[in-house]
């Protein structure tokens, strides 16, 4: 089960993935530094930390992507958000934006570069079980738009 499939609906995700780092920046140039302090409710992330989840995120995926391909009967590395989430309070928006962009691009770049039948090449998740090449890249697409989703809404209460 891929709890973000639901976020990509008929979406393609490589236009996601693609899209996602223009669509934050201009999130948080919106939000400016008071508002990347926002979060949507009380003991839910900030702005600023969903960033910082997303930079790190990218870090984990471009992992995944790697040795998915490297290894045969690949099983992810599963992390604990929330304990990585303990060090945001050391990082900035703008650096963890500029961390996800890059990354984003990288991990772009190696997606675009390979064969179709690397899509569907098996590897497991722990927690979700067996799944394709082609998930990682959908849980990619479902994730972003789970959080553009999140930062969207701090956009709008900070409106008002």
């Amino acid at each position: 089960m891929n709890p973000y499939a639901s976020f990509l609906g008929d979406q393609k995700p490589l236009p996601v993935i693609a899209e996602t780092p223009a669509r934050l920046r201009t999130l948080l140039e919106t939000l400016g530094d008071e508002g990347l302090e926002c979060s949507p409710g009380p003991a839910k992330w900030s702005a600023r930390q969903i960033l910082c989840h997303l930079a790190d995120c990218e870090i984990a995926f471009a992992f995944r992507l790697r040795q998915a391909l490297a290894e045969d009967h690949y099983v992810i590395q599963p992390f604990d958000q929330d304990g990585w989430a303990r060090s945001y309070g050391a990082y900035g928006a703008r650096e963890a934006w500029g961390v996800f962009a890059a990354l984003r691009q990288w991990n772009l770049r190696l997606i675009e570069s390979l064969p179709p039948s690397a899509l569907s090449k098996r590897l497991t998740h722990p927690e979700r079980g067996d799944m394709t090449y082609q998930t990682v890249i959908d849980t990619m697409a479902g994730h972003d738009l789970n959080h553009l989703g999140q930062l969207e809404r701090i956009v709008a209460q900070a409106a008002k």
